[in-house]
């Protein structure tokens, strides 16, 4: 069913008549390392536009989809996301213009994101410092690495090339790339606070979103406006990616499969970064239910992760899925299309689930 990943899409205010996308989503790795090739497979089979990986203090994002490139044609190569403290800029840009290299231009896109402190102080031994100021950097200097315009220089607040702080040599140079790569590599953020919102629509080539619902696409898109009108090259959202995720699961037992859902959520939203600072636990109030926010994270840091996960509402998890038979699957599958999103990864899904939605999908 080539093409089936791509549907009609002219809402939600963006002035586009482009289809919406389909993306794989092959989330966190989890103890052992085992990559779905065959679903891989079965995704580029069915006209799926991407595969995406994820990173967090385990496997890295960009390893997997090197070995995946090798194994297909066409899909593209996606980092959902890759974090700015596991690597210099250069470093980043080094390793994502190696693998377009081999899998053939126009396949790789870089997603990036800060993750959270926990992460960026605990695992990686760097200081959370000003995030929106080191995505600024960070993007600059992986852009000014694939052009080649010249030797790389930068002068940022967070960032600087080459490095002039303590314990430097004085001996730094500039450089430039060796590998003449594919100068286009795309650049989307994963971002969520309003400011960093609009920092993407300033910097980037798209948006990569967290806990999204087809009713709350309105108000972020207007933020991403408020980014591209600072820009100077003339981009409008009309040529902005606008990706999502969502789970997907064709059944005709509804509450089970919400059920299934609930030890992520809780896990997330309960656990997953600092009690001060959950971006998850954010997202969650920010969607109106602050209350079951508070309980879950209490009751998950109490160790009382049964009573979290049965604390997760039905209605949270239900307002951003596909879950259902067929019929119901494609009446949400609808809300997305008409949400403005252009690129929704799906979180997982089993063989059955795949062929739905490319049913779903072909049918516009």
């Amino acid at each position: 069913m080539p093409g089936a990943g791509h549907v009609g899409n002219g809402a939600g205010g963006t002035g586009r008549n482009k289809p919406m996308k389909l993306g794989l989503d092959l989330a966190y790795s989890g103890a052992r390392l085992a990559l779905p090739v065959d679903r891989i497979l079965k995704a580029e089979a069915l006209g799926f536009d991407s595969v995406w990986t994820a990173e967090a203090y385990g496997s890295d994002a960009f390893s997997p989809l090197a070995y995946v490139a090798a194994l297909t044609k066409r899909i593209r190569l996606g980092t959902g996301i890759a974090q700015l403290a596991a690597r210099p800029p250069a470093s980043c840009a080094m390793t994502a213009q190696t693998i377009e290299e081999l899998a053939g231009r126009g396949r790789i896109i870089v997603g990036l994101g800060v993750s959270g402190p926990q992460i960026v102080e605990g695992w990686y031994g760097q200081p959370w410092g000003k995030p929106a100021a080191r995505i600024r950097d960070y993007v600059a200097i992986m852009r000014k690495v694939w052009r080649r315009d010249a030797p790389v220089e930068h002068h940022g607040p967070e960032i600087t090339l080459p490095y002039c702080g303590p314990d430097a040599t004085g001996l730094g140079k500039p450089l430039k790339s060796i590998l003449h790569g594919n100068p286009d590599i795309p650049i989307l953020l994963g971002t969520a606070t309003p400011g960093n919102i609009r920092l993407t629509g300033e910097i980037a080539d798209g948006w990569l979103s967290m806990h999204l619902t087809p009713q709350t696409v309105k108000p972020k898109l207007a933020l991403l406006e408020e980014g591209l009108a600072r820009r100077d090259d003339g981009r409008t959202l009309a040529s902005f990616e606008l990706v999502a995720n969502t789970r997907i699961e064709l059944t005709d037992d509804i509450h089970a499969a919400l059920a299934s859902a609930k030890p992520t959520v809780a896990l997330y939203v309960g656990g997953m970064g600092a009690k001060r600072k959950n971006f998850h636990k954010d997202a969650m109030v920010e969607r109106g239910f602050g209350a079951e926010a508070e309980r879950i994270q209490e009751l998950f840091l109490a160790g009382r992760k049964d009573e979290a996960i049965a604390a997760v509402p039905d209605e949270y998890i239900d307002e951003a899925a596909l879950i259902g038979p067929e019929a119901r699957i494609a009446e949400r599958f609808a809300r997305w299309r008409d949400s403005g999103i252009t690129l929704l990864r799906l979180i997982n899904p089993d063989d059955t689930a795949m062929e739905c939605i490319a049913r779903i999908a072909s049918r516009g």
